[in-house]
């Protein structure tokens, strides 16, 4: 939240037990924008904030980006779109 977003968003996940956890960011071309998420993370309540720049630190275009978080078995995707 919020969708639609400027300059920042925030992605909430909850972990019923501990696990790997990796959450990506992807432009509509498919192509990883940033890794938020890539290590062990506790059960619980999580969010994090993703400011609309790539991994080298750019801002990136106005558009439709998708999130996708793994943590074991569980994968899901969602869409966000950027506002400038």
């Amino acid at each position: 939240y919020p969708n639609p977003f400027n300059p920042t968003t925030t992605i909430s996940f909850d972990l019923p037990v501990a696990a790997e956890v990796t959450l990506e960011i992807f432009n509509v071309l498919g192509q990883k924008v940033s890794t938020l998420v890539d290590g062990p993370r506790q059960a619980g309540h999580h969010q994090l904030q993703w400011n609309s720049t790539d991994a080298a630190g750019n801002a990136v275009a106005s558009g439709v980006y998708f999130y996708r978080i793994t943590a074991g078995d569980f994968v899901k995707s969602k869409k966000m779109m950027l506002l400038k």
